[in-house]
This record gives C-alpha cells, structure tokens and sequence, in this order.
C-alpha cells in the first residue's frame, strides 16, 4: 500500500482520478488528506513532511508558481528538489479542469445537447492572449515575494469576466477585457519603470517554460480561472444550449401530456455545471500533464524495479 497525501479533500477525487491511470499489480495508492490537528491543513503541511516522503509515501501538491520559478525561490527549490512530491505543473487542479479542449463536453453532459454553438479553444487562447501583459506582472511580483505590486486580488479583478456574449464566440466580451486590461497595464507601468523595462526579458524566460501567451490560462490562479471565468462562461454557453433543447422539444409535434412529459424528461436529465465540471477527467492531452504522467511514471518503474530487486514481488 502506498500512502498518497494531497493539499485538501478538494483534491482527492482529481488525484484519485490521476492514480487511476498507473493501475497496476504490485502497488495500490490510497488517497488522502494527511491528519494534523495542530496545524491547518494544505501545501505548507505537505512540505514539512518531505523529509518522511519515500517509496510508501507520496505527497501531490499545487504547483502554483513553484514550476515557473524553477529553483529562484527557497520553496520552489524544494518541491523540485523533492524525488517523491509530484506537482501539477499546472497552477493547480483547476487548470486542468478548465482544459479548453475539454469543456465542450462538459455542456453536453451538463445540458444533454451536443451542438457546436461556441469555440472555447479559440475562446480561451484570445482570453490567454488578452491578459498575458497582466499575467507577466502577476508572477515577477508574486517571485519579488517582498515586493508585492500586483498581488493576487488585483490580478483578479483585472481578468475576471463580468459576462459571455456568446455571439462572434465572445468578441465582444474579449473587446471590454482588452479596455480594462489596457487601463491596469498602464497605470503599472507608469508607476514601476523599472519593473516595466525587465518584464520582456521575464516574458522570454517564462516561455522556457511553456508559457505561451495563448496558453497563459492554464498558468493563472486556479480558483480565479475556474469560478470567474470558466463558469462564467459555461453558465451562459450552457444556458443558451437549454433553451435550444427547450424550443426543439415545443415545436415538436408532441402535445399536451407527452409534451410535459417530454419536457420533464429532459430536464430531469439535466446536471449541475459545477459537478460535471469538478469531474472533467478531458485533459489528459494537455502537454502539462504529460510531465506529470512521466514523472509519476518513472517513480513506479524504479519502485518496482526495486521491490523486485529485493525479491518482495
């Protein structure tokens, strides 16, 4: 039995879903939240038991910027340090949730309608695209831990979506970020210069690491991107893939009881978009993941390199 410990009980079922694919004979992974009571629980915790991590004992944490930073801060230095803590790569969980590829069919299995009324690939890269300059400003003050410029809650406020119009697939909503990202950017720039001269040089280090403007969503804060943008969006695409599936069913030529029975069918059918999306298992393509797949990969070929060595199986 190999121990798995992971940030929250959020995080369970995603990590769970993640062991799944490395099924296999010789060694069965247990997830769960590890059990102190004189602490809260969370990513501070999992790394104060690094030094008790080892072959029967996993620790899965959010990367958050501890991937991009890439050794330039104490704690990102230690995570990768760490021969048996996996990160996500990712920001954290809900990135890979929020995969674009992914959330057309999160509404069809939220809205049971499977038409192809909005790009969110071509969404998500025009809205990466957008916040990209702000997204730059976020993490080099985020690794300037004492210099906090552009903390988290005003990120947040600069890139949340108020709405989706879904026509154009989201040109106008994408046009009023532009504004609202354009206005921040330059009240930051004016106001740090010197900061300001070194973001291009960031900007070309942080593609080292994968950070593409077009992909710039899957670097972002989770939370921010899942419950300020994502849902938001999901909210309306969904919505509007409803009463699609609603106006078909009246202009059938179903009356009376069959018609309500027809309509109740169908929206007993229906799931919440947060529970079908807390689900979304689509994102195994997403090239992030395939660094966290090889890196799991090569702990279990060692691990049971080894146990076999030692003649246990």
């Amino acid at each position: 039995l190999v121990r798995v410990f992971v940030e929250g009980y959020e995080d369970v079922a995603f990590w769970r879903g993640i062991f799944d694919h490395f099924d296999n004979p010789y060694l069965r992974f247990e997830i769960s939240v590890p059990t102190r009571e004189d602490l809260p629980k969370g990513k501070k915790i999992l790394m104060s038991m690094i030094p008790q991590s080892g072959e029967e004992l996993l620790l899965c944490v959010d990367s958050d910027f501890d991937y991009l930073f890439d050794g330039r801060t104490e704690q990102s230095a230690e995570i990768l340090a760490a021969p048996y803590m996996f990160h996500t790569y990712t920001y954290a969980t809900e990135n890979y949730l929020c995969y674009a590829p992914s959330l057309h069919n999160v509404c069809v299995k939220a809205t049971k309608n499977d038409s192809h009324i909005f790009d969110f690939v071509e969404f998500m890269a025009a809205y990466s695209r957008t916040i990209y300059p702000l997204f730059l400003w976020y993490a080099y003050s985020a690794q300037l831990s004492y210099e906090s410029v552009f903390p988290l809650v005003d990120f947040k406020n600069a890139v949340r979506l108020g709405y989706l119009e879904i026509e154009n697939n989201g040109a106008d909503t994408i046009a009023w970020l532009e504004r609202q990202v354009a206005r921040k950017l330059a009240r930051l720039e004016q106001e740090n210069p010197r900061m300001a001269a070194e973001m291009p040089s960031f900007a070309e280090y942080l593609r080292g690491k994968g950070v593409e403007p077009e992909l710039t969503y899957l670097f972002m804060h989770g939370h921010t991107l899942m419950d300020n943008v994502v849902m938001i969006v999901l909210h309306d695409v969904c919505e509007k893939l409803r009463q699609i599936s609603l106006a078909k069913i009246v202009a059938s030529s179903k009356e009376g009881i069959a018609l309500n029975n027809e309509m109740s069918n169908y929206k007993n059918c229906l799931r919440s978009i947060r529970d079908v999306l807390l689900d979304n298992d689509n994102y195994t393509s997403c090239p992030l993941y395939k660094k966290l797949e090889a890196d799991i990969q090569r702990y279990l070929d060692s691990t049971i390199a080894a146990l076999k060595e030692e003649g246990k199986i």
